[in-house]
């Protein structure tokens, strides 16, 4: 399990690899989002394209990483969707909450269409 930031002009992209299973994995993404509130930034993308699987302590996870991105007034958007992930974004609705885009770069153009 991986987490990198990386900065695209004003907006925040954190790719996460690996599986989304729970444990220290997840804190490690949310605790990268915490940071990124924390210095003030507002537009937040998750790459998912290299998460090969998620259950629903990944689900929490990015569910609580909305919210926080959301208390403090930004959006957090979702980028490289698997197949996997998708159906299970599908099945939990999550779908109906979360923004989700192809490519990162589609996520990042569309903070700039709001």
């Amino acid at each position: 399990m991986g987490c990198k930031l990386k900065m695209m002009g004003d907006v925040a992209v954190i790719q996460v690899k690996g599986k989304l299973m729970g444990g220290h994995e997840t804190l490690e993404v949310h605790e990268a989002i915490r940071k990124q509130v924390e210095g003030n930034t507002k537009k937040i993308v998750i790459d998912l394209s290299k998460v090969k699987w998620l259950n629903s302590s990944g689900i929490g996870m990015l569910m609580a990483c909305l919210t926080t991105v959301r208390k403090a007034g930004g959006e957090l958007v979702i980028s490289g969707a698997t197949e996997k992930v998708n159906s299970a974004f599908m099945v939990t609705k999550l779908i109906t909450l979360f923004q989700s885009f192809d490519t990162v770069d589609e996520a990042v153009d569309s903070f700039g269409k709001v």
